[in-house]
């Protein structure tokens, strides 16, 4: 058991750095801190150990012999710390520096890449090699064979039918929006469109495995709105959806993060629905386990469920 007058680690991080460089103010510039933490924190070093460790001088800092000594019998210390921190790593994953993530079309468009950006900064400021992260879009469904496959460590889909076979777990709710193009009928209407006509509409839709689609699908169904109509025209991006709906072809329903520019150019229209929230969940997904594999994965879906900014989930 070790006794209180242990030195901490950075402790003797910073002794074995002043020793090397002979300054406190080349110290501190290596270690992030002011020459007046240097300072500070070398005096409560030599408080804890009862001796002198440190002597200034015009030419700057050097140890004194005490100091020395301990700087020496810190070095295998520090070593031993050094190979703990990098094994420590190499079961978070980061040995690696690669991470394949799937994602379908909304979450990779309009959302993954602020949680890669959130990503690189908290492994900058851990001071751990950046997660060289390798991206697979896709529908939901495709999404979940990736994983499943072992072709992606995680996946983040928008369907509400999570893969039994799967673990996952939801990280936010998204807003979908029914939109019609500007010259459409109900684009002027004043009354919403009631959940009996948007179930009997022939919609401009994703494919069948899209997220989009199977949860207008699924709220449609929990309403008892059967049948529903089949779609007018299937496509297989959301921005081919978006264009379609835009020309005219037919109404559509969208997450409101993919239409948020046509909205305010006025491209797209907003109808409202009567009854019906429009709201799902997204879920990210992985293959066994109560929580995502350790390491840059398990950080990516920590991000992707904290609380949003803004409007771009709710």
């Amino acid at each position: 058991m070790l006794s209180p007058r242990m030195p901490e680690l950075a402790a003797l991080e910073m002794l074995a750095t002043v020793h090397d460089l002979g300054s406190l103010s080349a110290a501190g510039k290596r270690l992030g801190l002011s020459q007046q933490a240097v300072s500070s924190r070398m005096r409560s070093l030599e408080a804890r150990i009862g001796s002198v460790l440190l002597t200034r001088t015009p030419r700057g800092s050097a140890l004194t012999e005490t100091g020395a000594l301990l700087a020496g019998w810190a070095a295998d210390v520090l070593s031993a710390a050094e190979r703990l921190d990098a094994g420590i790593a190499v079961l978070r994953g980061e040995g690696a520096r690669r991470l394949k993530v799937a994602a379908s079309q909304t979450v990779a468009e309009h959302l993954l890449p602020q949680w890669l950006v959130a990503l690189r900064r908290q492994q900058e400021e851990l001071g751990v090699a950046p997660t060289v992260v390798e991206l697979v879009v896709s529908n939901s469904m495709d999404t979940a064979e990736l994983v499943r496959s072992g072709q992606a460590v995680i996946g983040f889909i928008e369907s509400p039918h999570l893969p039994p076979d799967l673990s996952s777990a939801s990280v936010r709710e998204d807003e979908m929006l029914l939109v019609v193009a500007p010259a459409h009928p109900w684009a002027r209407r004043r009354s919403p469109v009631t959940v009996g006509e948007l179930a009997a509409t022939a919609l401009v839709t994703r494919e069948r495995g899209s997220g989009t689609r199977d949860a207008l699908e699924y709220l449609l169904d929990a309403r008892g709105t059967n049948p529903v109509a089949d779609p007018l025209l299937e496509l297989t991006t959301t921005a081919s959806v978006r264009s379609g709906i835009a020309a005219g072809t037919a109404p559509g329903v969208l997450s409101a993060l993919a239409v948020k520019d046509d909205l305010i150019l006025h491209r797209l229209v907003s109808v409202p629905v009567d009854g019906l929230p429009l709201r799902r969940k997204l879920s990210v997904l992985w293959q066994t386990g109560s929580t995502p594999p350790s390491g840059p994965a398990r950080d990516l879906a920590a991000i992707a469920a904290r609380p949003a900014n803004g409007t771009d989930a709710r």
